[in-house]
């Protein structure tokens, strides 16, 4: 019986990461490209992307705090699911660079502590299988794959604002499924410590690299559809890109409990900083198809394996008290912080020095991520098993 419930929770967590997903399966490859065709600048692109990032800083953090104070996690979670979708039906009315900023910030005040929250159910209901995250994390990867496939078709027989229209039914979708989310309790923490004592340091040297790692992924994510657009690649290519990219990702992911048995969490993050260094690489001196798809084959490790291990140590390094809000720095930080970092370098430096310049760029903050890490002892110290 308990087993029963337990695995139509995995079912449901599974349904959520899939649609969550899926609906960024559309806003990130084709939103900023979206925005491009409705004629605003490589500079308005850029704040657009670092303002959803801004808030992502601020917010996951703010209602994080609330859920584990007042152990209301699922209702706030719900609560959030419906306005973000209400809020994005305002962008079918607009095209206008300002009025689209201000929905961006408040689209962003209630979705993005979606993912945090997401993390936090299914590392509670997970609860010893942890290792075995990746098999039900793979549910959005499997999503976003064939949505990015599907779309990328798609979009060459449609108007572009199908981008916004698809995106609003998938964020209703999540919205209603959300409600069948389990119940987790959580015990009040009678202390007020977040981490635990002894690793403070680790854990801000974990959280200022994982800056640098996503702040190394803002071109990837803001301008990698237009820099293939600009190479001369269509829709149907720049959405088997991002398929590839995925697929990858999903094999690391099925296999997560043997990856994690055989490397620490440490290993498997200071490889991950290394491989991104070589991607960004080979994207800024690539234009032909092949090397531009072999590129891709390394989100396996630069998204797939970094963010399981981080979502781990994460967990590992929070109190039973703060598993939320653990969750929410660490993506406040990392997807928050680094990416808006990111998302203004790219937008500025766009239209200055051209999209191939961005991903060098980018190869040099995943190299000094990976060798801070590497270089400050990070791997000769007692590791930590995932």
């Amino acid at each position: 019986m308990v087993q029963d419930k337990k695995n139509i929770s995995k079912i449901i967590i599974g349904s959520q990461y899939f649609l969550y997903f899926g609906v960024m399966g559309i806003s990130l490859p084709y939103f900023n490209l979206y925005c491009y065709h409705i004629n605003l600048s490589g500079f308005e692109i850029g704040i657009l992307s670092a303002v959803r990032s801004l808030t992502m800083i601020l917010f996951p953090i703010i209602w994080g705090i609330v859920a584990d104070r007042f152990n209301a996690r699922r209702p706030i979670y719900i609560l959030c699911n419906f306005l973000s979708a209400g809020i994005w039906a305002f962008y079918l009315y607009t095209d206008n660079f300002k009025v689209m900023l201000l929905i961006t910030i408040c689209y962003g005040v209630f979705f993005t502590p979606l993912i945090s929250f997401l993390e936090a159910f299914t590392m509670d209901i997970l609860a010893g299988e942890k290792k075995s995250y990746g098999k039900i994390r793979v549910w959005g990867t499997i999503s976003f794959i064939i949505v990015t496939t599907i779309l990328g078709v798609l979009i060459d027989y449609f108007p572009i604002k199908i981008i916004i229209l698809l995106i609003l039914a998938g964020s209703l979708i999540q919205a209603l499924v959300s409600t069948k989310i389990p119940e987790t309790a959580i015990q009040k923490s009678l202390s007020g410590s977040i981490f635990k004592r002894n690793i403070n340091r680790r854990i801000i040297l974990f959280l200022f690299c994982g800056f640098l790692m996503l702040m190394s992924h803002g071109a990837y994510y803001g301008f990698f559809s237009i820099h293939l657009e600009r190479l001369g690649y269509g829709n149907t290519f720049i959405g088997i890109t991002w398929a590839l990219a995925s697929i990858s990702e999903m094999l690391v992911m099925i296999n997560s409990d043997k990856i994690f048995k055989s490397f620490t969490l440490e290993k498997v993050l200071v490889l991950s900083f290394f491989a991104a260094a070589l991607r960004w690489f080979i994207l800024y001196c690539a234009e032909s198809p092949g090397l531009i798809l072999f590129s891709q084959i390394f989100h396996a490790i630069t998204y797939g394996t970094f963010h399981m291990a981080s979502i781990l140590y994460i967990d590992l390094l929070t109190d039973d008290f703060n598993k939320t809000f653990g969750q929410a720095v660490n993506n406040a930080v990392s997807y928050g912080l680094g990416m808006m970092v990111g998302f203004f370098l790219s937008g500025y430096l766009y239209e200055r020095a051209g999209s191939s310049f961005l991903f060098l760029m980018s190869s040099l903050m995943a190299l000094s991520g990976g060798v801070m890490l590497w270089g400050l002892g990070f791997l000769t110290k007692k590791p930590v098993k995932g």
